[in-house]
């Protein structure tokens, strides 16, 4: 049967179609999860176990979760957390490693300098970070899941460089 659709079931549609796009955004994200599991994580390796916390958390109390639109934001947000938390420790670690290249200056050590090393591996880091995601998302072989995939290597790699570079001091 061809020719206009009854009016009901067009703004039905057109309704269905905003009803679900409105429930992709929004999305029941708290960033908690993973913060109280890095409070009580005792080394390196129980902090990299709470990457993904709040994001698995995200994806149960969203209504639409389980889709990729929903997993890709849930996946999001707490890459932008652990994105706001790796900026913070590069800066604190930038911060120390100048104060300990100015140290040795002062005593006249003639050591390599900290502050340029640290600052050329994390430029060299990014791209590494970027060219491993792209990689996982090419295994699916353009499918939905892709878009997920590389979000959730994003995050997972961003949150373990956040990690590293806020224990670098530790023991100094």
């Amino acid at each position: 049967m061809t020719g206009p659709k009854p009016l009901a079931l067009m703004v039905g549609l057109g309704l269905a179609g905003t009803a679900a796009g409105a429930a992709a955004q929004d999305l029941r994200f708290s960033q908690d999860a993973t913060m109280a599991c890095m409070a009580v994580a005792a080394d390196s390796a129980a902090k990299k176990a709470c990457i993904g916390k709040s994001a698995e958390l995200c994806m149960t109390a969203t209504i639409d979760g389980g889709t990729t639109v929903g997993m890709g934001g849930c996946l999001d947000r707490e890459f932008q957390l652990w994105d706001a938390m790796l900026n913070a420790a590069y800066t604190e670690a930038r911060s120390k490693a100048k104060a300990s290249d100015e140290e040795m200056k002062q005593i006249g050590a003639t050591v390599p300098l900290m502050e340029p090393a640290l600052r050329d591996m994390q430029r060299a880091w990014i791209p590494y970070r970027d060219a491993t995601c792209d990689f996982e998302r090419s295994q699916w072989g353009g499918g939905t899941g892709g878009g997920p995939a590389t979000i959730g290597c994003l995050m997972r790699l961003t949150g373990e460089q956040a990690i590293y570079l806020a224990d670098i001091w530790t023991g100094y």
